[in-house]
């Protein structure tokens, strides 16, 4: 989560209340968050040093509005070039298309897509390879029914990985032809 919020301070200074906002009304599409978990990420940028904030009174009302730091700038851009881990490739992915206009530069944003892309097909591979192990699976008759729709769910993953993976592929495609703004071949909009 720290992640996303120093890219939305990168986009501009930001109050508590307007982090929730976007992610409540944007961000919620990949990522949830609560409103104390995005107090404490915020206490954890600040003791990084990695957000900074400024105490203001409006309409009789104290805020604190938070701004990256120069650290927190360079954590960001460093996550955004980092290797995907972990096992939830999606959020990663989607977090991190959410912010690559602040990359600079087509070759840049190509290599933080070509690692997203990488990152789906070994979740892919470890799909197909529950999918063929489950082939050999010999499933006593009274759990046939419920191995059925588990087998259902694994297909539906192995269905939603592989358009992402295309999807990702095409948005690739145009970064390496120069579309800065592009998105019809992609889905954008849609």
């Amino acid at each position: 989560m720290g992640n996303v919020i120093l890219g939305l301070l990168l986009l501009a200074p930001q109050t508590l209340y307007s982090l929730n906002q976007q992610f409540r009304h944007g961000i919620s599409l990949f990522y949830r968050a609560s409103y104390g978990s995005l107090q404490s990420a915020l206490r954890t940028l600040a003791a990084k040093e990695y957000a900074t904030f400024a105490e203001t009174v409006e309409g009789g009302r104290n805020k604190k509005v938070y701004s990256i730091t120069d650290a927190g700038a360079a954590a960001f851009h460093a996550w955004m070039r980092a290797p995907i881990e972990g096992s939830d490739i999606e959020v990663a992915a989607l977090s991190k298309l959410y912010f690559l206009g602040l990359v600079d530069g087509p070759g840049e944003r190509r290599a933080v897509l070509d690692d997203v892309i990488a990152a789906i097909e070994r979740d892919r591979a470890q799909l197909a390879s529950l999918d063929a192990a489950l082939d050999e699976m010999d499933v006593p008759e009274q759990y046939r029914r419920v191995f059925h729709y588990q087998r259902k769910a694994l297909a539906y993953g192995l269905m939603s990985t592989d358009a992402a993976e295309g999807w990702f592929r095409a948005l690739a495609a145009d970064e390496t032809g120069g579309a800065e703004t592009g998105g019809e071949e992609t889905g954008e909009g849609r």
